[in-house]
């Protein structure tokens, strides 16, 4: 659920994680998820046809009108509700900016995204299927499903993104620094993804598996 602290702002849980306290009670899980799935067709797939401008920015009111409109039992909700989304959101997903929010990646239609290009890390990695793999080593990578390539900030979370639709993904290492001296300009999107135009095939590698030894096993999380 989403809650208030007065003394440090919006969390997701029972009490806030810094001073304990209940905090005030702002949506349900159930609320959460209405909104959440409404968004990503909104800022994600350009559904309801709002007005976005070419960074992939939306009134905040537009979009609170259209989940009001479709879902009854959510008449109170606001825009600070949207701000609450993205302040929490333990994976980036959304930007605000004065009255407008965006989706920072996951788009499948068409944007002009500005992102930061500072402090790409040397080396990124891709999820694929077994299937696949070889025609993406030899062919390079393009967006297929979205409008960009995605790529992952690391091996786990590469993982974790293929394994929403594949059951054992193959990690492919892309290496940003030859992509970059060619030209490809790689944006950072959110915490842990990145995003490009295409990956040709030189700078594509089926990735080493990280060397576990030592480490403790650890439950293995759910991707949303």
């Amino acid at each position: 659920m989403m809650r208030e602290c007065e003394d440090h702002g919006y969390f997701r849980d029972e009490h806030c994680p810094i001073c304990g306290e209940e905090g005030k009670f702002l949506m349900s899980d159930y609320e959460l998820e209405k909104l959440g799935r409404t968004m990503a067709a909104i800022l994600r797939h350009g559904k309801f046809d709002l007005e976005m401008d070419e960074q992939g920015f939306v009134d905040m009111r537009d979009i609170v009108a259209v989940v009001k409109s479709n879902n009854p039992r959510m008449k109170w909700l606001r825009t600070h509700h949207m701000e609450a989304m993205a302040e929490t959101d333990p994976k980036g997903r959304y930007q605000i900016s004065g009255a407008d929010v965006r989706a920072t990646y996951g788009h499948t239609i068409e944007l002009s995204l500005r992102l930061p290009v500072d402090n790409i890390p040397e080396t990124l990695y891709y999820p694929t299927a077994e299937e696949e793999r070889d025609a993406i080593l030899e062919d390079g990578l393009f967006p297929s499903d979205r409008a960009m390539v995605h790529l992952s900030l690391s091996y786990e979370d590469a993982v974790k993104a293929g394994s929403a639709r594949i059951d054992d993904p193959v990690i492919l290492a892309i290496d940003t620094v030859g992509c970059i001296d060619a030209g490809i300009e790689i944006g950072r999107a959110a915490k842990t993804v990145y995003l490009c135009d295409q990956v040709p095939s030189e700078f594509l590698s089926v990735a080493d598996v990280p060397d576990r030894e030592g480490e403790e096993e650890s439950p293995e999380e759910e991707e949303e």
